[in-house]
């Protein structure tokens, strides 16, 4: 494929709800997962706006403590499991993972379909949970849990089909990085991204199946009354944190690992120079997924684990750093004597390169376990986690939707709206999330709806900063919308990428490829002069 590939509206040009809920075009299911999970993501940052309203003060004003609880506990498990996890390896990723490695569609295009539909029915039944709302924070801790007047089953059984549909996802997506490479497309030539969603996928599979479990358990203690949490009744609450912690530490590098990939992809091509070491990125990601499943103790140092296994995994919390310290080298690397162009991708990239750094720089204070003890449930730890989810996941998450929004819609953004953007969500995220630093290092508590005083003004600060942030993102998401209904046409290729999925038309036809193109070379060959991807 030689020149500038030809433009059309192709998997687009079919209308009607029908053409989209019966698909098995791996496109469209993609686009349904965006716009589902970015739904969730505006109804999460709702809550979290309202929280932030009820701390201007520090008494509570305008909610009871209860309501509070609800919304911090929706605003989390909102953000988690239904928008973090699955935005980017099931809506970027089914997108793209067939066009990067030159094939038609996925391995099992019915079962990725049913996995979408699986998910919604996941998400309609936590929605129905709401009729009684839990109110014990997105960890769902015992034994509050197995007691509490929530709908805790119903929930349960709501977060046990949306685990299903990422297992699903997760096996569909190992089979079509093994099985339905193009010719040519060789481990060593496969682009970055594909590396972090076959790392991804491969803790999909795994975790998932434990914290199904786990949910099915509490549902078993509250239905039936067999007691494994309970300890009135004989249980262990402290096992229900293991095994949430067994998932959901992996679960974190589901969300961070894909938009490592998408960083991966858009630092070579805005700099124009190879990436630098390749292969340590790439296998870096299978160290990160493989050591993630070593480290879920870190949560737990102050619930009474024996000081062997705290050191052990304080040993190892500070372990998983390295690999993740190679990624970070290598794209400052490719950065180097680069001729670096600041389009709206890079500067998302650039973000989650600087906010990610902070949030990996402030967590062995976590790690290290005499500083945890005072630093545990505090605003530090919220601090932390936002920087690298936020500031991590969803930093790249944004870069991936600047840098594809031309493939996916066949049309261009603003440019200077998409950088007004930028500078808010950058000004507003630092503002809100920097100053919890400072407020858990002077010890308040987190997930409260009262504080002291002598907290008050850096709370003031948090809200206003949170309220620039909710106008940034808003600003953004009005451009994604003018540039799909006013865009100008975008060529099929604007960024000169060398990866498959931009030697093809700009929206893709519905067979991706005109023919199932053949690779001969490695995709980050910029400025070399066989910089060819087929």
């Amino acid at each position: 494929m030689n020149g500038e590939p030809e433009t059309g509206r192709g998997y687009l040009e079919e209308r009607g709800w029908r053409s989209w809920a019966y698909t098995m075009d791996h496109k469209r299911i993609g686009v349904m997962y965006l716009c589902t999970t970015i739904a969730f993501f505006f109804i999460g940052g709702i809550f979290a706006l309202l929280l932030r309203l009820e701390l201007l003060s520090p008494q509570a004003k305008y909610f009871s403590d209860h309501a509070y609880n609800v919304f911090f506990t929706l605003h989390g498990a909102m953000m988690i499991f239904l928008f973090i996890i699955p935005a980017i390896p099931s809506g970027l990723g089914n997108f793209f993972i067939p066009m990067h490695i030159g094939a038609r569609d996925v391995a099992f295009p019915r079962l990725n379909l049913a996995s979408y539909w699986i998910f919604v029915a996941g998400f309609l039944v936590v929605i129905a949970s709401l009729v009684s709302p839990m109110d014990t924070g997105w960890t769902f801790y015992t034994p509050y849990s197995a007691k509490t007047g929530a709908a805790v089953a119903t929930l349960s059984f709501g977060i046990f089909l949306i685990g299903m549909s990422s297992i699903l996802t997760g096996l569909n997506f190992i089979v079509t990085i093994h099985m339905m490479r193009a010719p040519g497309m060789t481990w060593h030539r496969m682009p970055l991204f594909l590396w972090g969603m076959y790392a991804t996928s491969i803790i999909q599979v795994i975790a998932t199946p434990v914290v199904g479990v786990t949910f099915l358990l509490l549902a078993m203690e509250r239905i039936f009354g067999v007691a494994f949490f309970d300890p009135s009744k004989g249980g262990d609450p402290v096992l229900f944190q293991h095994f949430f912690w067994f998932y959901s530490h992996p679960v974190v590098y589901v969300m961070i690992l894909p938009a490592m990939g998408i960083i991966s992809e858009v630092i070579p091509v805005f700099s124009r120079k190879p990436i630098f070491g390749y292969k340590a990125i790439a296998y870096s990601s299978l160290a990160i997924a493989f050591l993630g499943f070593l480290v879920w103790g870190h949560h737990m140092f102050t619930s009474g684990m024996s000081p062997l296994a705290n050191a052990f995994f304080s040993f190892l919390t500070f372990f998983v750093a390295v690999p993740t310290a190679v990624k970070v080298f290598n794209w400052i690397a490719t950065l180097y004597k680069g001729s670096i162009t600041f389009e709206a991708p890079m500067l998302y990239a650039l973000t989650f390169i600087f906010l990610f750094a902070v949030g990996g720089l402030t967590g062995p204070f976590l790690g290290a376990l005499a500083t945890d003890v005072q630093l545990h449930d505090t605003y530090f730890v919220v601090a932390h986690f936002h920087y690298t989810m936020m500031g991590g996941t969803v930093m790249g998450f944004f870069a991936g939707l600047h840098y594809w929004f031309p493939k996916m819609t066949g049309k261009m953004l603003n440019e200077k709206v998409a950088r007004i953007a930028w500078a808010l969500v950058f000004l507003g995220f630092n503002v809100t999330f920097f100053t919890m630093f400072i407020t858990g290092f002077e010890g308040m508590p987190r997930r409260y709806a009262e504080y002291l005083p002598r907290y008050h003004v850096e709370n003031v600060i948090s809200s206003i900063g949170s309220a620039i942030l909710a106008v940034g993102i808003l600003v953004m998401f009005w451009n994604f919308l003018q540039g799909i209904r006013k865009g100008p046409p975008a060529p099929g290729n604007p960024w000169r990428a060398l990866t498959l999925e931009w030697q093809t038309s700009s929206p893709p036809i519905t067979e991706n490829f005109p023919e199932i193109p053949v690779v001969t070379d490695w995709p980050y060959g910029y400025g070399e002069p066989k910089g060819r991807t087929a």
